[in-house]
């Protein structure tokens, strides 16, 4: 089974200004299983990027290792 946290991590991390802020909770609904990210302020808009580009980016490759959930897996960044 994939650790869907420690991907976010992995990707997360190397493009934030202060790696040692980032929180990643996970925590489950009817439908989702969501998790959580929770950055320092000066990181967020190079998580988001321009239009969204970067974080679309990062959510495809969250949704396509979910593959041993039978839920749908859903990034919220807070």
């Amino acid at each position: 089974m994939v650790d869907i946290t420690k991907l976010i991590e992995v990707i997360v991390k190397p493009m934030c200004s202060h790696p040692e802020s980032i929180q990643i909770k996970q925590h489950e609904s009817d439908k989702f299983i969501e998790f959580d990210l929770k950055l320092d302020p000066d990181d967020v808009g190079r998580i988001i990027g321009r239009q969204g580009r970067v974080v679309q980016s990062i959510r495809n490759i969250v949704y396509a290792a979910k593959a041993d959930y039978n839920k749908r897996v859903r990034l919220n960044i807070i």
